[in-house]
């Protein structure tokens, strides 16, 4: 399946990488590559992961409080949100 980002979410990733590094050198990096492994294992069950709403799914990132709101369109896995647990749930929400 094709991966692709609402433009604000990879606005929200960027900005997530660019927050990490700059607690701490590589970090950044060490983000990316944790939310990359997330959506490969949302390409691999794209329908194994909890609904967040009518049209959406989750997946939880495994070690940052992050998890990816993803949508299903046709043979696409559209990410609406690369979304900080601990901040104001379903502030995405508008964006479907």
């Amino acid at each position: 399946m094709k991966v692709t980002f609402l433009s604000i979410a990879e606005t929200e990733f960027i900005e997530a990488i660019n927050y990490y590094n700059e607690r701490s050198q590589g970090l950044g990096y060490e983000f990316a590559a944790e939310v990359k492994a997330t959506i490969h294992r949302i390409e691999q069950y794209p329908e194994a992961w909890p609904i967040a709403t009518k049209e959406t799914r989750k997946c939880r990132c495994k070690r940052f409080p992050y998890s990816i709101v993803y949508l299903l369109k046709n043979d696409k896995i559209i990410v609406v949100a690369v979304m900080h647990l601990h901040r104001k749930p379903g502030y995405w929400v508008d964006r479907l």
